[in-house]
């Protein structure tokens, strides 16, 4: 019997090609999840189409990416989750496996998105959390960022701050909260909205860290936002930085 599945999933996307597969081969976290889900359930390459809330790039980690999987097992939701653990490599989890509703979408059904951007300043060298900062050359300026997000919160059209520049669908998204906070050495940027457009929580943050260098006034973020043009924005922040922490429903 065909069951709708809920994955609960953490990954350290360091060697990943992003989320989405694109091919049989491909490096990428639902390439990994849908083939062991392949080999438990006795089925072909392209029969399991596991469905993410989001489409993270290369290089962008996961603490909580929501996922759905139609599967015709008998095994129970502990069952599959053991096995994937047992199966899938090291730097990808799955944290929860539970029967949901025919009808849910990870990404359709989503409401709203938490994504966390990790920066490092200091003197010293962030060892064991080299994988997962970005290591800045200089210290910004947290009060000019902040009078910076005034611009950006709120619903607008984000074009600006979108990496597909050649987009069809419409580039409107409600981003409700920007937060920077700082602690010792790391600089963390939360972001959260509806929903994000490719590299947009990356570009976005790009920009912010060029007006804490002061290489744009805090206003002049209204003027890019308003330019839809994404030449004008500054530059699409490294991946490693970025975590997707939560999705909501």
């Amino acid at each position: 019997m065909d069951r709708n599945y809920k994955l609960i999933i953490s990954y350290d996307g360091t060697r990943y090609h992003g989320w989405e597969r694109h091919s049989e081969n491909d490096m990428t976290v639902q390439g990994k999840i849908e083939n062991v889900l392949g080999r438990m359930v006795n089925a072909g390459y392209g029969e399991i189409n596991l469905i993410g809330a989001g489409r993270t790039d290369a290089g962008v980690h996961a603490r909580a990416m929501t996922a759905n999987v139609i599967l015709n097992t008998d095994m129970s939701e502990n069952e599959i989750q053991t096995y994937l653990n047992a199966y899938l490599p090291e730097d990808i989890s799955v944290n929860e496996v539970k029967i949901c509703s025919d009808r849910f979408h990870a990404r359709y059904n989503a409401v709203g998105k938490t994504y966390r951007y990790t920066c490092w300043y200091g003197v010293g060298k962030p060892v064991f959390d080299r994988k997962y900062v970005t290591i800045l050359d200089k210290e910004p300026d947290i009060e000019r960022m902040q009078e910076a997000t005034r611009y950006l919160v709120g619903t607008h059209d984000f074009k600006s701050f979108c990496g597909n520049t050649k987009i069809k669908k419409s580039t409107v998204r409600t981003v409700d909260t920007i937060n920077i906070e700082k602690s010792g050495s790391y600089i963390r940027f939360y972001f959260h909205g509806n929903g994000f457009l490719q590299n947009m929580v990356r570009i976005l943050t790009g920009t912010l860290l060029e007006v804490g260098y002061g290489n744009i006034e805090p206003d002049k973020v209204k003027d890019i936002l308003e330019a839809c043009n994404r030449n004008e924005a500054g530059p699409t922040a490294r991946p490693e930085g970025l975590c997707m922490m939560k999705v909501d429903y």
